[in-house]
């Protein structure tokens, strides 16, 4: 690095017009107008970030000399003029100077030098603006309206407060809860042996952990949520597409949580009620009007919570998470001295060949993967609030050891059933009923509500909300878009899903595999294949058209090209498995009972060939200096 004093400047400023062509005179200008104004004392920003560009014709520029200079005032005694050649490590040392890492290099077009790329004269300055550059050199007084509000724009660091303690309660809190008891209980009723069923679910888990963790990474390291990140693949408007489709799957589950919460509210009852003409299904409804009635007596309460926002979900989830850490061993135990020991769990054996346990664990296996993938894509909504990357890296690796634990308890506890009472027990609800007692009926109300909450609001809330947030941040807020959440939970009937296992695992957890897999692929190859982890935060709360997210209208058709070719294989099966078609081929069946895999792939190579040959064809057409 070469530090120029000031008293050199001129002779700086000269030797380099003798060096350079007449059309980096306007570069030169803004050298000497820079030194004039830190020369003569003016109280400007320790950084600067321009918005222009600095030739009428930037793209006869040498783009090299442009994105190595760094400007940086040190103190109004000791100016200097920075020479560095650019580096992928150079990203915090720039952020200094209020330039991103795109505002140093190409972005849509190589010709735009992911500077303004408008034409107009609009640099950034705190005392021009009134409000001060953030670290990834953006200006949030630039950003759009129509795209943004206090619950779209980028964390401040004063809201990154969840430690790796907090986010890993946040895990028990979802994990602990009924229908993960019931996700390993259902693949012993399919067949499995006790210990097949645990170490599915753990393997599981152990996949879904590194998309995951990569999910996360720019929500902490940009402070920005799932439907933000989205816009950098699918484009300004495009993203609604991939957070609809998400807020749908999230509106799916949020009736299901809600359905087993209005259970426990139903075990509460006196026994003369529940055996009532109101217990009596309707045949039109699906369900009785008492079981219906106390379903919606808990989906009430829920929205007490959600209106206290994102603070108040992550204080929930820490104190409620060793609550039900206490109960659940509670429980344990409870069954393990009735039943004098787990023998009988120990003695349960698979039930299939050994061709037909490998033609249930690949399905069984991608709806494990699925059970969690609705969180796998919206993380960033959550990690943008995470203090670090090591914390919520830390945080979530503990994820497959909860689900493991949490799955041996509920299949202890299931097998213990048969000794204690004579029969298999299978629902954790009907369980704490069974066993009687007031004290216990107040435990398991309290148990399961409080399972049932911390599960609901943290994975089935927040990223719908976000999503209609993100469609019209004018009408919606995050509270309006959990009502929203709320009254699509109750279209979707989730007491129809719940009906058997195979309805819950075959046709519910496979089937929007195939909506989210392909998302993740694309989000995952873009962000990391094609972005190279490097956003420019302004442009994703631009709608102009020359802006780096806006594509064509808006759209990446590349994405949109890449997600109809994830899910359009997986459509044969999965109508063949609620009655459609009566006949496949067995490769449809295949690609269906492995489709997060398949869909995943598929969208993430696909976008990553349309985009690769976009960027090599912008590439050639640009016209370089020499």
């Amino acid at each position: 690095m070469v530090h120029l004093q000031p008293h050199v400047t001129q002779e700086v400023i000269t030797s380099t017009a003798k060096v350079q062509s007449p059309s980096h005179n306007s570069l030169i200008s803004f050298l000497s107008l820079s030194l004039l104004c830190e020369r003569e004392g003016s109280m400007v920003s320790s950084c600067m970030s321009l918005g222009l560009h600095l030739n009428p014709h930037p793209h006869k520029l040498n783009h090299h000399l442009l994105s190595s200079l760094r400007f940086r005032t040190k103190s109004k005694t000791h100016h200097h003029v920075s020479y560095t050649a650019p580096s992928d490590t150079q990203h915090r040392s720039l952020k200094h100077c209020g330039w991103s890492d795109h505002n140093l290099s190409s972005s849509r077009s190589i010709n735009n030098f992911g500077l303004s790329r408008s034409g107009v004269i609009s640099p950034r300055l705190s005392a021009m603006t009134g409000s001060e550059p953030d670290d990834f050199g953006y200006d949030e007084s630039q950003f759009d309206p129509t795209l943004t509000n206090d619950d779209l724009k980028p964390t401040k660091p004063s809201q990154r407060t969840f430690s790796w303690l907090d986010m890993s309660s946040l895990w028990i809190g979802l994990v602990v809860g009924v229908p993960t008891y019931y996700l390993a209980g259902s693949l012993v009723d399919l067949g499995m042996a006790w210990w097949q069923g645990i170490a599915t679910v753990v393997a599981a888990n152990l996949i879904l952990l590194v998309p995951l963790v990569l999910t996360a990474q720019p929500g902490t390291m940009y402070g920005i949520s799932f439907p933000v990140l989205a816009r950098s693949s699918f484009g300004i408007r495009g993203a609604h597409i991939p957070t609809l489709l998400r807020a749908l799957v999230g509106c799916g589950w949020y009736g299901i949580e809600t359905w087993i919460g209005g259970e426990a509210i139903f075990l509460l009852l006196p026994s003369h009620i529940k055996n009532s003409a109101l217990s009596h299904t309707l045949p039109w409804l699906g369900t009785s009007p008492l079981e219906f009635s106390c379903f919606i007596v808990f989906w009430l309460a829920q929205l007490c919570i959600v209106w206290r926002g994102m603070d108040g979900i992550r204080k929930l989830e820490k104190y409620a998470a060793p609550v039900l850490i206490t109960l659940t061993s509670c429980l344990l135990v409870w069954s393990y001295v009735k039943a004098g020991g787990f023998g009988h769990m120990l003695s349960l054996s698979s039930k299939l060949t050994s061709a037909q346990f490998w033609t249930l664990f690949f399905p069984s296996l991608t709806a494990n993967i699925s059970f969690w993938a609705t969180l796998a894509l919206n993380i960033p909504d959550f990690s943008r609030f995470a203090k670090s990357q090591t914390d919520q890296i830390i945080g979530q690796v503990g994820l497959p050891v909860f689900m493991g634990l949490f799955t041996f308890v509920g299949l202890a506890v299931t097998s213990s059933t048969s000794i204690i009472f004579g029969r298999v027990i299978s629902n954790p609800i009907q369980l704490l009923g069974q066993i009687g007692g007031l004290a216990t009926t107040l435990l398991a109300i309290l148990g399961i509500s409080l399972a049932t909450i911390t599960t609901n609001i943290a994975a089935n809330v927040v990223a719908p909300a976000n999503a209609l947030v993100n469609l019209n941040p004018k009408v919606f807020t995050f509270g309006r878009g959990a009502l929203l959440t709320a009254v699509l939970g109750i279209v979707c009937q989730p007491w129809r899903l719940l009906k058997s296992s195979e309805s819950f695992v075959y046709t519910w957890l496979i089937g929007y595999s195939a909506l989210l897999g392909p998302i993740g692929g694309i989000v995952l190859a873009d962000y990391y294949l094609i972005k190279k982890m490097k956003l420019n935060i302004g442009d994703l709360y631009s709608l102009s058209a020359s802006g780096e997210y806006y594509y064509s209208k808006g759209y990446n058709a590349a994405a949109v090209v890449a997600l109809v070719a994830g899910i359009i294989p997986v459509v044969p099966g999965f109508l063949h498995k609620v009655g459609a078609l009566s006949k496949i081929s067995n490769g449809f069946v295949v690609v269906y009972d492995n489709a997060l895999f398949f869909s995943f792939i598929i969208a993430g190579f696909v976008y990553w060939v349309f985009m690769s040959r976009l960027r090599r064809k912008q590439s050639s057409s640009s016209q370089p200096l020499l």
